[in-house]
């Protein structure tokens, strides 16, 4: 008989930016938004990256900025 399947404990993400206290996501820090934007170029969800709803709708907006300022691409090479 198999023994019996233990399912393990997920943590809860804590949104980074609340967590550091960030009240305004600037759109011309290229190097924090890339790291919501995979190789792709698509902005990652909040279920993937962990960020609160008020921050992800901050998040896109300076990302889109971002794109439309050239800081960031809009596709991968």
């Amino acid at each position: 008989m198999p023994a019996p399947k233990r399912f393990s404990v997920k943590r809860k993400r804590v949104c980074k930016f609340c967590a550091e206290k960030i009240s305004y996501i600037d759109f011309k820090d290229g190097k924090l938004l890339s790291h919501f934007i995979p190789e792709r170029g698509k902005i990652l969800p909040r279920r993937i990256s962990g960020v609160c709803s008020v921050h992800q709708r901050q998040l896109s907006e300076a990302i889109k900025r971002a794109r439309h300022m050239a800081i960031l691409p809009f596709v991968a090479d």
